[in-house]
C-alpha cells in the first residue's frame, strides 16, 4: 500500500537547504503536479543488492543524484574509521562511459578527501575488473565502482570493494548500510581537500595488463593462428583489451569499429547486454566478412565476456555462460594437470544457479568445487574464506562472468577474454576448434543445455509481483516438472533442502540465507528461481541434459532438449 502522505513529507524535506536550488525547485514542481514521478522518485530509498546500488539517475531518494551518493560515501567513510581507527585510510575510485559517470567519481573523491581519506582516483574511465585490481596493487581500504553495467542508458550504479578487492559481503555489507541510514544529507561533506586526491593511470593500466596476460597464457608459441573479433559494445573494455591481446601475441586481432566509441547512450544495441543475441548482430556480419574464428563481446563497465565460436558447420554461434565456464574451468584444470600443479588442495567456483555440469568437471579432475549465491562477490568470498588452505584455479557463472586466479577478485572479461583466445588458439594448433573442445566435454560428462527466462517486473507493483511469484512457487510448488517427479527442493531463503523421497529435511549451513529457490527431477533436470538484486526482474534458470555419444549427433539433441525446455517453459507459465 502506498503512504502518499509519507511520500510528500520526503519530498518536501528536499524543497529545503541542505539541497541546492536547482534541486528545490524541481521537486516543488513535482509536489505540485501530483506526479507519478513523485511517488516512485520518493517512495524509498535506493538500496545495496547483490552488486551495489543501482538506480535510475534523477532527483529523490530512490534516484541515483548527488545527495544519494554523497550520503552514501559519507556513511562509507564513517564506517572506514570506525573499522580501522587511526589508520591513514585510502580509497581507489573508477567509472564507466555512463552519463554522469565521471561527475559522480568526482563526487565520491570530493567526499572521501573531505572526510581526510586518501583517493586514487582513475583519470579516465577503465574495466570494473581493474577497480578490484587497483584496490589489491595499491592496497586501499576499499574501493568504489561507478557503474550500472549493462543495465538501460538512464541506469547509473555505485559498487563498493573491501580491501581484498571484492564487492562487500557481511558484515561490512549491513555496516555500511547501517552507517549510511545514520547519515543526514545535512552531514554530507562536499568540502573537497585536494590534496588527497590523487589521479591514476599507464602505470596502473600496464601492471593489470601484465598480470592479465600472465594468468590466461601458457607457453610459447604463436598465437596468430586465429582471427579475432572484439566488440565492447561502447564500453570501457577498448582502453585495455586491445592492448592486452597485443600483450599476449594475439595480432590477428579486428574490432567492430561501429561499437568502439564509448558511449553512455550505446547507440548501436537496444541493450548493452552481450548476454542478448540481438547485441551480437553486428559482429556476426562483420565475422563472416573478415572470416573471423572467435567473437568476443564485454558489456559496458567490462566485468562479463560474451564468446561466439563457429560449430562443426562452419556457423558462428553464441555459447551462454554455462558453456563459456566449462571451457575454461576444463582447460585450466588440464593445464594445470599437465604442469603436476594438482596436489587436493585446490578448488573452482560456480554458484547455485549455473550448470551442475561443473560439478562433474571438478569430479574428473579430483578437484574440489565449491558453489556459492549468485555474484562474485560470493565467488570472492570463498577465495578469502579458504586463502592459505585451498588454492582457487578458476571460477565462474552462468551470466557470462569469469575470474581466473585471484589477483583479480570480481568478474574479469579482459583476463578470461585472453583466456578464450588462448583455447580457441591452443585448439586450433592441434587441429580441434574451440567449439569441439566444449563437445568434448558434453561427451566425457553429459550434454548439459541451460535456457534463462527473465520476466521484468518494473516499479513498486513489479516488486509486489515477484513476490506473489516467489511466494506461490515456494508455499504451492509443482510435483513434477516435464512429468518427471521433483525428488528435491532447496529453498536458501529457509536455508532447508526438502528431500522429497525420504522426507528428510537438511540445513544449508554453507551458503548465506537467500531469496533462491531450486527443484530438483529425477532425471536431474533443475529449475531454480530469484529475484534480480540489481534489476526488476524476476529469474527462471532452467537445466535439462542427456548423454551425447558422437559430435554428429549434437544438433539433434540439443533439438530435443530445446523442446524440453520449452515444454517446461509453457508448463510453468513463464513464457511471458
Amino acid at each position: 500500500m502506498i503512504d502518499k502522505q509519507k511520500i510528500l513529507s520526503r519530498a518536501e524535506q528536499w524543497t529545503r537547504p541542505p539541497f541546492d536550488e536547482e534541486t528545490r525547485r524541481y521537486v516543488q514542481k513535482l509536489i505540485e503536479a501530483d506526479s507519478e514521478e513523485l511517488i516512485e522518485s520518493f517512495y524509498k530509498d535506493l538500496e545495496f543488492g547483490t552488486g551495489g546500488m543501482r538506480g535510475i539517475m534523477g532527483v529523490g531518494t530512490n534516484r541515483m543524484n548527488k545527495y544519494t551518493i554523497g550520503k552514501n560515501t559519507q556513511g562509507l567513510a564513517n564506517y572506514l574509521k570506525e573499522q580501522f581507527p587511526g589508520k591513514a585510510l585510502s580509497v581507489a575510485v573508477n567509472y564507466d562511459v555512463r552519463h554522469n559517470s565521471k561527475a559522480f567519481a568526482r563526487l565520491v573523491a570530493d567526499v572521501l578527501s573531505a572526510n581526510g581519506i586518501k583517493v586514487y582516483l582513475f583519470k579516465e574511465f577503465r574495466p570494473t575488473p581493474q577497480l578490484s585490481f587497483a584496490v589489491r596493487h595499491l592496497k586501499t581500504d576499499a574501493g568504489i565502482v561507478l557503474t550500472a553495467s549493462h543495465n538501460p542508458p538512464e541506469y547509473n550504479g555505485y559498487k563498493v570493494y573491501w580491501n581484498d578487492g571484492a564487492q562487500v559481503v557481511p558484515p561490512h555489507d549491513k555496516g555500511i548500510v547501517e552507517a549510511i541510514a545514520q547519515v543526514d544529507f545535512s552531514d554530507i561533506r562536499f568540502d573537497v581537500d585536494e590534496r588527497l586526491i590523487e589521479y591514476v593511470g599507464e602505470d596502473l593500466d600496464h601492471a593489470f595488463i601484465e598480470a592479465a596476460v600472465q594468468h590466461a597464457t601458457f607457453g610459447e608459441r604463436n598465437r596468430n593462428n586465429i582471427k579475432i573479433l572484439f566488440t565492447s559494445l561502447h564500453g570501457t573494455s577498448v582502453t585495455i583489451m586491445p592492448k592486452a591481446m597485443k600483450q599476449a601475441g594475439f595480432t590477428n586481432f579486428h574490432i567492430v569499429e561501429e561499437q568502439a566509441e564509448p558511449s553512455g547512450d550505446f547507440p548501436t544495441v537496444k541493450s548493452p547486454n552481450p548476454e542478448e543475441p540481438a547485441a551480437f548482430e553486428m559482429a556476426l556480419k562483420k565475422a563472416d566478412e573478415i572470416g573471423a574464428d572467435i567473437i568476443l563481446a564485454t558489456d559496458p563497465d567490462a566485468d562479463r565476456i560474451a564468446v561466439a565460436v563457429r560449430d562443426s558447420e562452419g556457423k558462428m554461434i553464441l555459447l551462454n555462460g554455462n558453456q563459456t565456464m566449462a571451457v575454461m574451468d576444463r582447460f585450466l584444470l588440464e593445464k594445470e594437470k599437465a604442469g603436476h600443479r594438482l596436489t587436493g588442495n585446490e578448488f573452482i567456483a560456480s554458484t547455485i544457479v549455473s550448470t551442475d555440469l561443473i560439478m562433474d568437471i571438478g569430479a574428473q579432475y579430483g578437484v574440489e568445487v565449491k558453489r556459492s549465491l549468485t555474484g562474485f562477490k560470493w565467488i570472492a568470498e570463498l577465495i578469502r574464506a579458504y586463502e592459505g588452505k585451498l588454492r582457487f584455479i578458476g571460477g565462474g557463472e552462468e551470466s557470462f562472468g569469469y575470474m581466473v586466479g585471484d589477483f583479480v577478485r570480481d568478474k574479469d572479461s579482459i583476463t578470461s577474454g585472453l583466456l578464450a583466445a588462448e583455447i580457441a588458439s591452443a585448439a586450433q594448433a592441434e587441429g580441434s576448434s574451440f567449439f569441439e573442445y566444449l563437445l568434448d566435454i558434453y561427451k566425457q560428462n553429459k550434454f548439459y543445455k541451460e535456457h534463462l527466462v527473465a520476466l521484468v517486473k518494473k516499479g513498486l507493483e513489479g516488486k509486489a509481483e515477484i513476490d506473489r511469484m516467489m511466494d506461490r512457487f515456494r508455499n504451492h510448488p509443482p510435483e513434477s516438472i516435464d512429468g518427471e517427479k521433483i525428488i528435491r527442493v532447496e529453498d536458501y531463503l529457509k536455508g532447508e533442502i526438502l528431500d522429497i523421497v525420504t522426507g528428510e529435511m537438511k540445513s544449508i549451513n554453507e551458503i548465506p540465507q537467500s531469496d533462491v529457490l531450486i527443484f530438483y527431477t529425477e532425471k536431474n533436470t533443475k529449475v531454480a528461481l530469484r529475484p534480480s538484486g540489481t534489476e526488476p526482474k524476476i529469474k527462471f534458470y532452467i537445466s535439462v541434459n542427456t548423454n551425447l555419444d558422437t559430435n554428429e549427433a549434437f544438433k539433434a539433441k540439443e533439438a530435443l532438449l530445446s523442446e524440453k525446455i520449452e515444454r517446461i517453459i509453457n508448463e510453468l507459465g513463464i513464457d511471458g
